[in-house]
């Protein structure tokens, strides 16, 4: 059959839009790479509801992005060379700590083996962005997390709308308040750049699962806790109305940030 050149214009369009959507609704999770099946596969039924791969492996990548997030928020406190840059860093350290409570507590409950480094990436990340200063500084901080926190956000809307497990939804909801408010104080610093951010979000390169999978600790190694300074501000009591930042040292390891 041949096809008119205006039944071909009109393929070719659909065909356009099928990958455009196809490309906006991919959610580049760092790190996670399994099939669909393999996501909704059920590992343990607990008391809270069935646990499947895809929970776990949100569990443990909202814990390792408090451990270089966290770093680098501490490092906007001090470095930040605007007003608006070193209150970002404030809600990242305070945001990361409460959310760190949560899976820490959470992973106990679900028997989930937490991670104490960051991914090979996420360590480049906080290389980068600490090799600059100043404005250099401000820009590359803002702009690196912007990105990274644009790809959790609809990756915690799948999640939350999905698990069937309570403990999950609720680090669901935490973790959405959360990276909402880091992703509008990140944008308040004037310094995001939204064609780049979007770009990286929809299309993020293509690397080895080693970049992108954080380090299982050793057997018996003391788990890191992400904390965050006595005595600074608490900007989510409405998300975590009965906690506080953890400000305590770690009883059974180190301290991040």
């Amino acid at each position: 059959m041949r096809l008119s050149r205006s039944m071909f214009g009109n393929l070719f369009v659909i065909g356009a839009l099928v990958m455009t959507i196809a490309a906006l609704a991919y959610p580049a999770l760092v790190g996670v790479r399994t099939t669909a099946s393999a996501q909704s596969r059920v590992i343990a039924n607990t008391r809270w509801g069935p646990l499947t791969e895809a929970d776990r492996n949100f569990v443990v990548k909202v814990r390792a992005a408090g451990l270089w997030e966290s770093r680098l928020g501490m490092d906007a406190m001090k470095r930040g060379a605007s007003p608006e840059m070193r209150d970002a860093g404030r809600h990242l350290v305070v945001g990361h700590a409460l959310l760190d409570e949560s899976c820490r507590k959470l992973a106990q409950e679900l028997n989930i083996t937490l991670p104490n480094e960051a991914t090979p990436q996420q360590q480049q990340f906080v290389a980068t962005v600490e090799s600059k200063n100043g404005k250099e500084f401000d820009s590359t901080a803002a702009n690196i997390m912007r990105v990274t926190h644009g790809q959790i956000f609809p990756a915690i809307g799948q999640i939350r709308a999905t698990t069937e497990n309570t403990e999950v939804r609720r680090l669901a909801e935490e973790a959405n308040d959360v990276v909402r408010d880091h992703m509008t104080v990140l944008e308040k610093t004037g310094l995001v750049n939204f064609d780049h951010a979007l770009a990286e979000q929809t299309g993020p390169p293509k690397l080895p699962d080693s970049q992108l999978t954080p380090p299982v600790p050793p057997p018996g190694a003391p788990q890191v806790v992400v904390s965050a300074p006595p005595g600074l501000a608490n900007p989510y009591t409405k998300t975590f109305p009965s906690s506080a930042p953890t400000t305590g040292g770690a009883p059974s390891g180190g301290e991040v940030g």
